[in-house]
């Protein structure tokens, strides 16, 4: 597919600065923009054969998109030799596996494939504070470049001892964590030879997102291509900070590293109405305000609305009333219902049970057709009480799997118990759960049409035709816990992100009356974040319906 650029992405493919700074806010054209920077750098002879272009993104999604626009621009065998594309967390593991041994890695070592500390907080029966707890701490222990013995020696502080059990465990056990990777990475390149030989490997440095580093990964990024690095992303999509993401520290220090800037300000993906509803946090996000590049291309201008209900379940019956509308409207469409947190949309899930269309819940398992089968087998036979009974439910629970005797898929499989664990412990029936399994790969089943229900984190990089976000409530947007000015403009920024998804319309809902995981109905306030919103003057929810009796659905389908 040929794809002409816009001037902001040539600018960015002919800069001839080796260090760049790309601003690029959600649907602006960031991944293209990367691909032409890329293609230019190696046209130019900015990177000279045999040197490479190192690309860095934090999801496979992001990396796969990376390397596919790569395709339409560079011969195959360019791509190959002169291109490396990868998550972080494969860059750190490359390091390890190549250079290990300069700070005493067995060669044996066991590399991370599925959520270790995770799995031993279910083994041990930690509650969920306890294992949150448990997570937090590890990450923080190891996001300084401390060695395996610091890291022991800052557990060892008086409350941190559920957190020293986990980590003593790893080491005796010889392997390693999501976390140990760049912690071990960074360690291994403060060894003057190694820094030398991956300066000189690679020419140029392609940071996607740079919003969602940790300070620990931007110190990588620099040893291996300071002064040649372009950062890609946006301030208001930085989301990230639980897991140790410091959004305006880095923007800084990139901004202080860079010699040049180039800011998007146009969007090819959302209407007008929607931008509207976006920029109206931008106070709050730092984010760029954004203008769509085709007004005229949008029916009606789109559309943008919020919307109050007096409970939780009348949000519910609504937001699924709605969602199920558009489809019948557009087939082909897809809608998210995006809600901050899982427990929070719950509401939505329920009254969505027995809907006509097709509906996608992307905190559901999906998995491959042998372990579905086996699961599915599983929970027809389980004995539910007796396994919560259990010492351990968990063992319980693979002991019924024979999960021991299983030689194929066993990632897979032990993921998929886990998954099944958390949700009887939580009291989901095994009929249930059993109703909750997919069985597909995730790229196929969340670019279906239909109806998507997920969480604000778990929708950042995707798109939809149309976006109802629910559950706008203080305490839950922003969340409880964020009790600091940074902590709440990063909630500010995870609502943006929500917002940002739709292409032709969003609808943010809230509810006065929540009740809370006892059923006991509790009064609450509309987010603050509707002072900010409101000035984008939505419609109300008769003006939305008519609105969407008026519209011209052929064209809305059509764009």
């Amino acid at each position: 597919m040929t794809i002409t650029p816009t001037a902001a992405q040539e600018r960015i493919r002919d800069a001839t600065a080796p260090d760049l700074l790309v601003i690029a806010p959600a649907g602006c054209g960031k991944t293209e923009a990367l691909a032409l920077r890329i293609q230019g750098l190696l046209r130019r002879g900015d990177v000279a054969a045999p040197k490479k272009v190192l690309v860095t993104a934090f999801s496979n999604r992001a990396r796969d998109n990376i390397r596919e626009r790569l395709k339409a621009y560079l011969p195959a065998a360019v791509l190959r030799d002169r291109v490396s594309v990868a998550n972080f967390h494969g860059v750190a593991a490359r390091l390890i596996r190549a250079h290990g041994n300069v700070i005493g890695i067995a060669e044996d070592i066991e590399f991370p494939e599925n959520d270790w500390v995770g799995q031993r907080c279910r083994e041990l029966n930690f509650d969920f504070n306890t294992s949150a707890e448990v997570q937090r701490t590890l990450r923080v222990a190891k996001q300084d470049g401390r060695t395996d013995a610091e890291v022991i020696d800052y557990l060892e502080a008086p409350g941190r001892e559920a957190a020293l059990r986990i980590e003593q465990e790893r080491v005796a056990a010889g392997r390693l964590t999501y976390d140990d990777l760049p912690r071990l990475a960074e360690l291994i390149l403060a060894n003057e030879q190694v820094a030398s030989l991956y300066n000189a490997h690679f020419g140029a440095v392609v940071v996607d997102e740079f919003q969602d580093l940790t300070p620990q990964q931007l110190r990588i990024v620099n040893v291996i291509g300071r002064g040649r690095t372009t950062f890609a992303g946006d301030l208001a999509q930085g989301i990230y900070g639980f897991a140790g993401a410091s959004p305006n520290e880095v923007s800084q220090a990139v901004r202080d590293e860079c010699s040049e800037v180039v800011e998007f300000s146009e969007s090819h993906r959302s209407s007008p109405a929607v931008l509207a509803m976006v920029n109206s946090l931008s106070r709050l996000t730092g984010g760029t305000s954004l203008t769509s590049a085709s007004p005229a291309s949008w029916p009606g201008g789109g559309m943008k609305s919020w919307v109050r209900h007096d409970t939780a379940a009348g949000e519910a019956e609504w937001a699924a009333r709605l969602a199920v509308t558009l489809i019948e409207h557009a087939p082909n469409h897809r809608v998210g219902i995006v809600a901050r947190t899982g427990p929070r949309r719950r509401f939505v899930d329920a009254a969505l049970a027995g809907a006509t269309v097709e509906v996608y819940r992307w905190d559901d398992a999906v998995l491959d057709t042998d372990t579905a089968n086996l699961l599915k087998s599983l929970l027809r036979q389980l004995n539910v009480p007796e396994m919560l009974a259990a010492a351990d439910p968990l063992t319980y629970l693979r002991d019924v799997a024979d999960f021991s005797s299983v030689a194929e898929n066993k990632n897979e499989l032990r993921e998929a118990l886990d998954w099944c664990h958390d949700l009887l412990v939580s009291g989901e029936t095994a009929a249930s759960v059993r109703g909750r399994i997919r069985v597909g790969t995730g790229t196929t089943l969340i670019t279906e049409p239909g109806i998507h229900l997920l969480t604000g984190h778990t929708g950042k990089g995707q798109q939809f035709d149309w976006v109802i976000v629910v559950g706008a409530e203080d305490g839950t947007m922003p969340d409880f816990r964020a009790t600091t000015p940074e902590s709440i403009a990063e909630e500010a920024r995870v609502l943006s992100v929500m917002l940002s998804r739709a292409r032709h319309g969003v609808v943010l809902s809230y509810a006065l009356t929540v009740p809370d995981r006892s059923g006991t109905p509790r009064r609450k306030s509309p987010t603050r974040f509707l002072t900010e919103i409101g000035t984008a003057s939505p419609m109300d929810d008769a003006e939305m319906r008519g609105w969407l009796n008026a519209s011209d659905w052929d064209a809305l389908t059509a764009r």
